[in-house]
């Protein structure tokens, strides 16, 4: 904005003092404005910058444009610690833009303050201990300060204490104090003065500490004390008493304890009360031998460092019947055979019992209360204490004492002398049973018929054996004799606790039809022996085998129906059903239903029918070849035990069978033919990366040979133009001259031989054809059939109009799993003739075909249209 004198009475200098509360007016000053600004100030009177502090000070309003500057308190003023001067940059700017800035400079004041203690009077009052006895000395310094740096003067009041302040501030002592005489403990004010008058006061206490200068001493005169023992704890023994000289006129504080061993007996440290802190036993060692227990009491004027003195006393511990005759063991446990005769001694308890207390009077006890199970068999003997004998023998298998294992019996032992105390023994008599009995099969001879498919691990049966002893011996089961075979040293298991039998590994029927297992039981001492006969039962579990089981041929479309074909038939076998038990089922690949098997059923033999003709032209038809699955199933059982339980089992074959088209369209014939020659390699149908690899490079080279027809056919068009055709011409002329072949194959030209004919369905004409090879021409009303020679020929089409043979066309499919090529049996209808020229079956529309060897079976294929 522009800078216009708007800050009335500024610059200027004012003074405030320190220490100046908040709100303290420094200076007040005017805001004048343009008379265009309507409104007045845009931006109030502030404090942009200062220094060195901006908080100090702010800028209040007092109306009518009027302001002022006051103090905020915070920090607070201090000459002696901030800076002297502040220099208040001011700015203000009023509606129109116009803006101001000058600077208010503010001095600070100098004003008296009161003086301050420093160090530990200025923020507590101060403790000062003074022993007694100490001479005359100084006892503390007093610290204290002026703001101003004036001279300070110090003074103590009340006057008359035996204390003295030097103008240093140093606090002396004027005498030796007795703490039993004189006051123990002083308040002393100390004021600190400035020139001006100006003070301050603090209060100083000193307390006179006592000292120990006397030795305390007992007043209890007993020195030996009488107790029983097993006193509880707390008893109270002895209270024992001192006094301390230096506490003649009010009680002592003393300080009691126990110099030697504290494992009996403790003492209170304040009133010397002697009281039973741990057990005291008369009967183990070491008072046991030494009854008496001698105790040093120490009492000191001091918890440490003052006078003591020390007193042994001795206390008699006095023997009572406190314990109860002990047993070890408390618990016996004995053996008696179930036949042991009555009379036989058992246990002697006097051996294993005694009483610990020291007094003669206190130790004697004697044995009563023989009770319990087995009481009425064991007794104790009457002239002899505690004597355990047997009263009657036991026979474990008698019905009346069926299940008795362990007799139970208690006996009580028990102090003569009051309060007569006791303890129980238990005693525990295992009766051990003698084995008598061998155990016994529940069957002399087990059988178990078990199907030859039963699953490895199945249990098939289970034999039992017991034992008349008792308790019941534990049995234990296992397999001494039979069981194996040639293949299997053990076939069986048998569980050693349960006698269950499993089978280890797989039975067949046809290989062993009966195991005879000897099973021994044995109740550890004695054995027995049982025979196990396992049949095996026969079970349908044999598929049917099949040969061959995988074929591959090849039959032509016009195959009769009911033709077996290709002579083909499977022979089966199986090792447990009947060859009258198969049957033939063609599960997959059969679209159609073209293919059959006669006999379908009840025989091990079957031949394969064509069941319905194949019908292309009318598109019924769309697969050329056909892979098919055939199952064949058994249901009977050679030895037909058991025909509600049969099963069946499932053989398969597979057949490929590839149908060869016959020619449906005209076509030009010549009197020669070309024969190719091809060889093949076979692969196996498990190397699935051939059919791929083959696949993939027949596609390439189709691409490319297709790419290079175009271009030669490109080129003949353009360099040989056709000729013009004659009345009368032959459907096929010998070929002029032949293009360069891009395949090169082997070549041989053979004779022709027609042997069928049919009628054309687009023209209608009838025309001739080779059954094997397919080569069509149209027929001569004067020439007949000729007989069917026993070659292999593919047929070479020529054109009329002048133009080379057109080379063999590439194969237009590939099969994965196979290197041979789908015929095909399209035809292109024949092209419409020209002005002048007669309609001649086979002119412009004769189209180059392929025949192709196929392999070793001798078939031919059609011949494939030409053209990309």
């Amino acid at each position: 904005g522009r800078r216009t004198q708007l800050l009335k009475g500024l610059p200027a200098t004012s003074t405030v003092e320190e220490n100046a509360a908040a709100g303290v007016s420094v200076y007040t000053f005017n805001v004048t404005v343009s008379p265009l600004s309507s409104e007045g100030v845009a931006i109030l009177p502030i404090i942009v910058n200062t220094n060195p502090l901006a908080e100090a000070f702010d800028i209040e309003s007092k109306g009518d444009l009027k302001y002022r500057v006051v103090t905020t308190g915070n920090p607070v003023l201090d000459y002696e610690t901030m800076p002297k001067s502040f220099d208040l940059q001011i700015f203000v700017e009023d509606t129109t833009g116009r803006t101001d800035l000058n600077i208010l400079t503010v001095q600070v004041a100098d004003k008296n303050e009161r003086p301050v203690f420093r160090g530990n009077m200025a923020i507590q009052t101060v403790t000062i201990y003074v022993l007694e006895g100490t001479p005359p000395e100084c006892i503390y310094q007093v610290d204290a300060a002026d703001p101003e740096n004036a001279e300070l003067k110090y003074s103590l009041l009340p006057a008359p204490v035996p204390f003295l302040v030097l103008e240093s501030g140093a606090i002396f002592s004027t005498k030796e104090f007795d703490y039993e005489k004189d006051p123990h403990c002083y308040f002393l004010n100390i004021t600190v003065t400035d020139p001006d008058g100006l003070n301050s006061t603090k209060t100083v206490n000193v307390n006179i500490i006592n000292i120990n200068d006397e030795r305390p001493y007992f007043t209890t005169k007993q020195r030996i004390y009488r107790i029983p023992e097993e006193q509880s704890p707390g008893t109270i023994v002895a209270n024992i008493t001192a006094k301390d000289p230096d506490d003649e006129d009010s009680r002592s504080r003393l300080f009691y304890s126990i110099q030697s061993s504290d494992r009996y007996f403790s003492i209170n440290p304040s009133t010397g009360v002697l009281q039973v802190t741990g057990r005291i036993d008369r009967d183990a060692p070491p008072l046991r031998l030494h009854p008496n227990i001698s105790v040093i009491v120490r009492v000191e004027d001091s918890p440490s460092g003052g006078h003591a003195s020390e007193m042994e006393i001795t206390i008699i511990i006095d023997d009572i019947n406190d314990n109860p005759p002990e047993c070890n063991p408390s618990t016996f446990r004995k053996e008696a055979n179930e036949n042991t005769t009555a009379g036989t001694f058992l246990l002697d308890l006097r051996n294993y019992c005694k009483d610990i207390d020291v007094d003669p009077s206190n130790n004697r006890f004697n044995f009563t209360g023989l009770s319990g199970f087995g009481s009425n068999n064991v007794g104790l003997e009457s002239t002899v204490p505690g004597r355990l004998v047997m009263t009657e023998s036991i026979d474990l298998e008698n019905p009346a004492n069926l299940g008795v294992e362990v007799y139970s019996l208690t006996v009580r032992v028990q102090d003569i002398a009051w309060p007569n105390y006791a303890n129980i023994i238990y005693i525990y008599i295992r009766i051990k049973p003698v084995n008598e009995f061998f155990p016994v099969f529940s069957n002399l001879s087990y059988e178990f018929n078990v199907p030859e498919i039963t699953k490895v691990g199945s249990s098939i049966g289970r034999v039992n054996a017991r034992d008349k002893d008792w308790p019941p011996s534990v049995i234990t089961y296992s397999i001494v004799a039979g069981g194996g075979t040639r293949d299997y040293t053990n076939i069986f298991w048998i569980s050693p606790t349960k006698g269950d039998v499993k089978i280890l590994a797989r039975l067949d029927y046809e290989t062993t039809q009966k195991h005879i297992l000897t099973v021994q039981a044995s109740d550890q001492e004695k054995t027995a022996t049982a025979s196990v006969t396992v049949n095996v039962l026969e079970v349908n579990d044999e598929e049917p085998v099949c040969s061959p089981n995988f074929y591959s041929f090849q039959i032509p479309v016009s195959l009769a129906v009911g033709t077996n074909i290709n002579g083909f038939r499977i022979e089966c076998q199986d090792r447990d059903s009947d060859p009258r038990s198969f049957r033939y089922f063609i599960n997959e690949g059969n679209v159609n239903n073209h293919f059959t098997f006669s006999p379908s059923a009840g025989s091990n033999t079957s031949r394969l029918i064509l069941a319905s003709r194949f019908d292309y032209e009318n598109g019924l038809d769309t697969n050329w070849i056909y892979r098919l699955r055939i199952y064949i199933t058994d249901d009977n059982l050679l030895s037909a035990r058991d025909k509600a339980t049969h099963l069946i089992k499932t053989g398969t074959v597979t057949l490929s069978i590839r149908v060869i088209p016959n020619p449906t369209t005209v076509i030009a014939t010549t009197p020669g033919f070309t024969a190719v020659t091809k060889r093949e390699n076979l692969y196996s149908e498990s190397a699935w990366y051939v059919p791929f690899v083959i696949t993939l490079s027949g596609l390439l080279l189709l691409g490319l040979l297709g790419y290079l027809g175009f271009l030669l056919a490109t080129w003949v068009r353009t360099r040989c133009p056709p000729a013009g055709k004659a009345d009368g011409t032959p459907l096929i002329n010998a070929p002029e001259k032949k293009p360069k072949k891009e395949v090169v194959v082997t070549m041989k030209k053979l004779n022709t031989v027609f042997d069928g004919e049919a009628r054309d369905p687009v023209t209608g004409k009838m025309y001739e054809f080779n059954m094997r090879s397919g080569t069509r021409r149209w027929k001569k009303s004067s020439e007949p059939l000729q007989p069917v020679p026993a070659v292999q020929v593919t047929s070479s089409a020529t054109d009329n109009g002048g133009q080379g043979t057109d080379r063999a066309g590439a194969p237009s499919k590939k099969e994965p799993s196979e290197k041979r090529k789908e015929p095909t049996a399209e035809t292109k209808p024949a092209a419409k003739p020209s002005a002048g020229q007669s309609e001649t079956p086979g002119q412009d529309g004769l189209r180059l075909q392929k025949q192709k060897e196929e392999s070793e079976d001798g078939w031919l294929s059609s011949p494939a249209p030409q053209g990309r």
